[in-house]
């Protein structure tokens, strides 16, 4: 206390001044994960929706005079495949489809799960008894194998991928959002607005989602990851995007008996994969920092 009353005020001043402005440099970094892979996803789905403009050539195109042609042969920036067929612009078209799997599928998955687990979390009792046990019953089998089996009985196509991931992995979002409805149920502004007599509708999506919506959304870029490797595991095992149609997973299988004497049909659509892998990645660690920053 001697320290602060012998200080003047502007000393004060520019204590508080060099915190405040601390602060904000530490939320800036904490910043750059995301802006960073904002920035790559949004590069990602430009390139992919001006396919047609940036693509040299269209994806199913074949050129009998030019197979196996190495990256930056004239006219064929990354090299053709063994049929003739540009790389780049198998990249830019198959990439359509896995963000579309990315973004489409996680989005339903999102949705559907957290509401399940909300419901589940807030009525408890024998729906969340009957849920949960449902929800556990999908854990008792491993993932991949359950996916396979589905997309067996469907039929591989692009569609039946969505279905597949659809039916498994919305189960992960609900036990999250169970978690956290759990807790969240207990505090303070949701038992007050229990006491106003706020329906339980109200109470669950104006009160608590709003409140732990964040788990959730920071899981989904995780799984987003998760449903692009997927994707390109079922192409690559035949079970996705059937040829000729370009997709990346279908693309690395086609140049597995490659590797060796033409390296880039596999390599050039495993570093998109991992391109847009990164851009989820630093989105989900720049929400995580943000989320905990915002709660200090």
């Amino acid at each position: 206390m001697s320290a602060i009353w012998a200080a003047s005020p502007s000393e004060l001043l520019m204590k508080a001044a060099a915190k405040a402005s601390g602060r904000r440099r530490s939320f800036a970094y904490r910043r750059l994960p995301l802006i960073a892979g904002l920035a790559l996803l949004t590069i990602a789905i430009a390139a992919v929706l001006l396919a047609p403009v940036l693509a040299s050539h269209p994806p199913n195109t074949i050129d009998v005079l030019q197979p196996l042609a190495p990256p930056l042969t004239p006219g064929h920036p990354l090299g053709t495949d063994q049929f003739g067929r540009d790389i780049w612009s198998r990249i830019l078209y198959g990439g359509r489809i896995d963000l579309a799997i990315a973004f489409g599928a996680t989005s339903v998955t999102l949705v559907s799960g957290t509401i399940i687990g909300l419901v589940a979390g807030y009525l408890g009792g024998r729906v969340d008894a009957v849920l949960m046990r449902i929800v556990d019953l999908f854990f008792a089998f491993p993932f991949l194998v359950l996916i396979i089996a589905i997309i067996a009985m469907l039929g591989p196509s692009f569609f039946n991928v969505f279905v597949a991931i659809w039916i498994t992995s919305w189960v992960a979002y609900a036990r999250i959002m169970r978690a956290q409805t759990v807790v969240a149920k207990k505090q303070q502004y949701v038992l007050a607005a229990r006491a106003l007599g706020y329906g339980r509708l109200r109470v669950m999506f104006r009160h608590i989602l709003p409140n732990t919506a964040a788990a959730v959304i920071i899981f989904s870029m995780v799984d987003a990851i998760g449903n692009i490797i997927l994707a390109a595991a079922l192409g690559f095992l035949g079970l996705g995007v059937q040829p000729p149609t370009p997709e990346w997973g279908t693309m690395i299988a086609d140049g597995q008996n490659y590797i060796l004497t033409a390296w880039w049909l596999t390599t050039l659509p495993g570093l998109a994969v991992v391109f847009v892998g990164v851009a989820f990645s630093l989105i989900g660690d720049g929400l995580a920092d943000v989320l905990r920053s915002g709660d200090r």
